[in-house]
């Protein structure tokens, strides 16, 4: 069965309440991880960018408080959802230790060896997203999880594109992934799009789907293209959820729910409904 993280990304606009209302939106919907990201844009980014670019200093507003990371955890358990962070800086390891399911590596962090062998040798459940990556980085990044105490690791095929075109996504790659590592593979989604999240599940059978999660369309990343809304993320989650519900039995023969209909099939003399037996 798939397991659906709702990637809450910073549209909880550093906000505890409307962090706790995610959480409990996401385990209504029904995922089964909820993902934060705790960074700091100045541990983020170099001083050169940040002097530079106004529009990577006003990312300071997209931070999660530190402080918010415990009283999440004890609302996840609350609802039933496991939790999973991002860290992007060594010392926010530390931090989410003792209040993760999983740790998230994210598709930008692949390269960081610090990072890897510190979010490793937490023996937490490691998920990482492979965006811009390709196969040597990939496995050298495994390597060194593994050599560091990991014992689960999760990874997600990702394309690294706010919304990501539809050619861009080479979901085949999820299956090379699975060949080349012998490890869980999934789908971190940036298309927003429900038939490319089911096709990676359905022929690709991705185990994991990560989307990107907002509230009412006022998140901080919204409007960038790639998250998806509560209604839509549900609907998708719920038909998955009974796949095999649809599927059947494959036997041909009158559904339970049909036998009411079929004495007003067109009778085979006449032709008009219902058959002549059920008109009197």
């Amino acid at each position: 069965m798939t397991q659906f993280i709702s990637e809450i990304s910073s549209n909880h606009n550093n906000n505890l309440k409307r962090s706790l209302k995610m959480v409990k939106v996401s385990s209504e919907i029904g995922f089964d991880i909820v993902k934060f990201q705790l960074f700091k844009i100045d541990k983020l980014f170099s001083n050169e960018i940040l002097r530079k670019s106004k529009k990577h200093r006003e990312r300071k507003k997209w931070e999660l408080k530190e402080k918010h990371i415990p009283l999440i955890s004890k609302y996840c358990k609350k609802n039933k959802i496991k939790f999973c962070v991002t860290p992007f800086y060594l010392e926010a390891v530390d931090i989410i230790k003792p209040y993760v399911d999983y740790i998230k590596i994210a598709s930008y962090e692949i390269l960081w060896k610090d990072l890897l062998i510190k979010c490793a040798k937490t023996k937490k459940p490691i998920i990482i997203s492979t965006g811009m990556a390709n196969m040597k980085e990939v496995k050298n990044a495994i390597n060194i999880l593994k050599r560091n105490g990991a014992k689960k690791i999760v990874i997600l095929h990702c394309v690294s594109n706010y919304p990501a075109k539809l050619e861009s996504l080479n979901l085949s790659a999820i299956n090379t992934l699975r060949r080349k590592t012998k490890l869980d593979i999934g789908w971190s989604d940036h298309s927003a799009k429900s038939l490319v999240v089911y096709k990676a599940i359905q022929k690709w059978r991705a185990s994991y789907v990560e989307m990107h999660i907002d509230l009412d369309g006022k998140g901080v990343e919204y409007k960038n293209g790639h998250c998806w809304l509560p209604k839509n993320a549900k609907e998708l989650i719920n038909f998955v959820k009974k796949d095999k519900l649809v599927d059947g039995h494959g036997h041909k023969k009158p559904n339970f729910m049909e036998m009411g209909e079929r004495k007003f099939r067109a009778d085979k003399i006449d032709g008009l409904r219902p058959i002549k037996k059920y008109r009197f």
